[in-house]
């Protein structure tokens, strides 16, 4: 056989294999189902703390939380999805998937009845965890100390402040806990209610034009289809039938249960699908290019957790802990704001965004940000970041988790909005 024959044509099937590979789409995702749930997915429980320093003691926490895993906030995706199941039925369209799904709907449904948004058992027990891992890893702030707590007016997160409370109360019962829930506490917890200059840009819907043009080329139709058959008649019907399918099941792991993915959509479906759901929280509530807004309504809270840290080491804070409970939309742009890393990222390019910025490690269930200042032996006060309980750098450029207090205040000073830098 002529050896100098077999090395070309071995080499162009070298060079198919190659360029098939290439071929794939460069901004397809290929997460887990789990972490495809995005910000429904539980917290995720770290197995352990990192310790501190030895020369390093802890002597004030600022927390940024948000409320534990919830119920579906709305009926809506729920009631649709029987909406468009009960007409496949009637139409005798209706799939064995889609009978199947009608039953898990109307047991949703009935579970969530009067429950809507509100805590479940599962968050109320992400609270308790993590307010046990502060606790025991901080123990010297809640020896005889004093903890303040403020919540979103929503009852999800009021509950969730007061299943942390109660949680720091149990494991020690003299620690003073004052506690203040309402609207007079919305400038921070719900800037996306109050700001009037993004309430006018949200309301434009300058976001949804990069938000659509990739609905319309990235959601796929076939999972609607599997479970009405023909009663969808138009792709774009397809496509909505398929992302309401997406946010039902999402929804599941927060109310404890399994999220069904596999059983109506495929690997890749449910990642085109999250991707979407995660661009347009992403385009809403994060700094990007078409407006810093979403980034910016957040100012306000930074401004508080510089000033209230700054107390802290100038010996002027009654309080060793000050907690804050809030929503997804609180904690999203107060990351993007400071540009933590994971967390920022600007683009022109809204198809790579999965890539980079993804919701479900941003903010799951309980999400939360610990800012806690240290003492040196020397007397000299620093300062780490620990997104949902593991250490984060705070400088783009820098691996570095403890940084001196003034260093930090700085940087975090010039993440703010011009006109509020001091």
């Amino acid at each position: 056989m002529n050896m100098n024959r077999i090395l070309p044509i071995f080499s162009i099937i070298i060079a198919l294999v190659t360029f098939s590979g290439f071929a794939q789409d460069p901004t397809a995702t290929h997460y887990t189902p789990e972490q495809c749930a995005g910000t429904h997915i539980p917290y995720p429980s770290p197995e352990s703390l990192q310790a501190l320093p030895d020369s390093l003691t802890a002597v004030f926490i600022n927390h940024v939380g948000r409320h534990g895993a919830r119920f579906p906030s709305s009926p809506a995706n729920t009631r649709n999805l029987l909406k468009a199941l009960h007409r496949a039925d009637s139409a005798k369209t209706i799939t064995p998937a889609g009978r199947e799904l009608m039953k898990l709907a109307e047991y949703v449904d009935e579970k969530a009845r009067n429950r809507w948004g509100a805590l479940d058992s599962l968050g109320m027990a992400e609270q308790r965890g993590i307010a046990s891992r502060m606790f025991r890893a901080y123990p010297n702030l809640f020896r005889d100390g004093n903890v303040s707590a403020i919540s979103s007016y929503a009852p999800r997160c009021v509950m969730s402040m007061y299943e942390f409370t109660h949680q720091l109360d149990r494991l020690n019962n003299n620690v003073e806990i004052i506690t203040s829930s309402g609207r007079q506490n919305s400038q921070l917890m719900r800037p996306f209610d109050l700001d009037t200059e993004y309430k006018e840009w949200r309301d434009s819907r300058q976001w949804e034009e990069p938000y659509h043009m990739l609905f319309e080329t990235t959601v796929p139709t076939a999972p609607a289809r599997k479970i009405v058959g023909d009663l969808v008649k138009t792709s774009e019907e397809a496509r909505e039938l398929s992302m309401t399918l997406y946010n039902f099941l999402s929804c599941l792991p927060a109310m404890g249960m399994r999220s069904e993915f596999s059983k109506y959509l495929t690997d890749s479906e449910v990642n085109a699908l999250w991707s979407l759901a995660n661009l347009r929280s992403y385009l809403r509530y994060s700094a990007n290019t078409l407006s810093t807004l979403p980034a910016d309504i957040a100012s306000a809270l930074l401004v508080n957790l510089i000033t209230t840290t700054n107390a802290a080491v100038l010996g002027q804070s009654p309080q060793t802990v000050m907690l804050r409970f809030g929503h997804a939309e609180t904690m999203m742009p107060l990351l993007s704001l400071m540009r933590l890393r994971g967390c920022y990222y600007m683009t022109n390019y809204f198809d790579t965004t999965a890539l980079h910025w993804r919701d479900f490690d941003i903010v799951p269930m309980a999400a939360n940000l610990q800012m806690v200042l240290l003492r040196s032996t020397k007397g000299n006060f620093y300062v780490r970041f620990d997104l949902n309980e593991h250490p984060i750098p705070l400088l783009p450029n820098s691996d570095t988790i403890y940084l001196p207090w003034s260093t930090a205040r700085e940087y975090l000073n010039r993440c703010l909005p011009l006109h509020l830098q001091p």
